[in-house]
């Protein structure tokens, strides 16, 4: 990933210059508000992936975008494909017909989602690549965290973890056609690959970030190991507690550090049971604002400010980005998310997990 030395974080595109309500659209989920009135205004559409990958989609993402364009008063229809790259494009068709001049779209791939622009560009339609680049494809703006960094933070996390003791290290990757995925894994590799005491004792792409084959993947990678492992980079909490899962059936959970990534309810309770090591934590809110700052900006005939650019290494060009930084988190400062809105000390510290919680100070 290359990007611009020296630029300052965006400044957010003041949500009070959007413009006034255009009502609400009936679709799976619509938002409308009362901003400021003005000449012109367009619609914007959002298309989440799954419910599978990950709950922040729709616990997350989905009320934030909601919140931020109904403060803004423009009109936006987000749906969900629901892992179904046909189901996804025929939501794109329908959101070009109904009007929209700002979609964006989280790709379940590349081809698919490069499809999905290259129409939307006939119809005069304006793209955005959220949390997910399309290689290859033409989206006009780039809304993510800094990938690689991401998985940096992993590598990082799972090296204090380990110390600088000999240990084996499966890797648990994310699925082979989310560039994200790619991202992470080199990132992690750039951090563990450089301790020449830690070898990597086998390494597979979970299809679909698929917690159910994570779970016979890594069951696999572990008994070709002979159980001879001291660590394990898990790309996502899903994931992790899918690698877990088979530490505790061989005895070995707790004593194997295991990363994760999306700061779920999940994988905040196995980093305070102690079977998990970190995650990292990606401000679904942060994100979906920034998202909805640069669909507002557009929507509304403004030009997208950005902090950098990202390489489409398939289509050969840079990519106009908001690059958010994405947060390390242990044990320690679990309490972040919670003050943060990432994840609710109801649901965190329910039942078994009140007295971790007491214990970690989380309130």
């Amino acid at each position: 990933m290359k990007r611009n030395k020296g630029l300052a974080m965006m400044a957010t595109v003041g949500l009070a210059l959007a413009l006034g309500a255009c009502g609400s659209d009936s679709g799976d989920s619509a938002s409308d508000g009362g901003g400021s009135s003005s000449e012109s205004q367009g619609k914007v559409g959002v298309i989440l992936p799954d419910t599978k990958s990950s709950v922040r989609w729709e616990s997350a993402d989905r009320p934030a975008l909601e919140a931020a364009f109904e403060e803004a008063g423009v009109e936006a229809d987000i749906q969900n494909a629901q892992g179904d790259a046909d189901r996804m494009a025929q939501i794109a068709d329908g959101m070009v017909a109904d009007g929209v001049t700002v979609l964006a779209i989280v790709n379940l791939d590349s081809d698919s989602g490069a499809a999905i622009q290259e129409k939307a560009a006939t119809q005069g339609v304006q793209t955005i690549d959220y949390d997910r680049l399309t290689l290859g494809g033409s989206a006009n703006y780039y809304v993510s965290f800094d990938n690689t960094k991401v998985g940096e933070l992993q590598g990082q996390g799972l090296a204090d973890c380990l110390g600088d003791e000999d240990a084996n290290i499966i890797y648990l990757n994310g699925s082979p056609t989310d560039n994200n995925a790619t991202l992470f894994s080199e990132g992690a590799h750039s951090v563990l690959d450089e301790n020449s005491s830690y070898t990597n004792a086998g390494e597979q792409a979970v299809p679909d970030w698929d917690n159910d084959q994570a779970v016979t993947i890594f069951e696999q990678l572990y008994t070709q190991a002979d159980g001879d492992v001291q660590g394990v980079y898990a790309a996502n909490d899903g994931l992790g507690g899918s690698a877990i899962s088979i530490l505790e059936k061989n005895g070995a959970a707790g004593e194997v550090p295991v990363t994760g990534q999306d700061a779920t309810v999940e994988g905040l309770q196995n980093i305070l049971a102690g079977t998990q090591c970190m995650t990292v934590y990606k401000s679904a809110t942060e994100e979906a604002n920034a998202l909805a700052d640069v669909a507002i900006a557009l929507a509304t005939g403004e030009e997208a400010e950005t902090n950098g650019t990202t390489e489409d290494v398939d289509g050969g060009r840079e990519v106009p980005s908001v690059l958010l930084d994405p947060v390390s988190i242990t044990a320690d400062n679990v309490q972040d998310v919670i003050d943060d809105g990432g994840q609710t000390v109801e649901d965190v510290c329910a039942g078994e997990f009140a007295q971790l919680c007491e214990e970690n100070g989380i309130s």
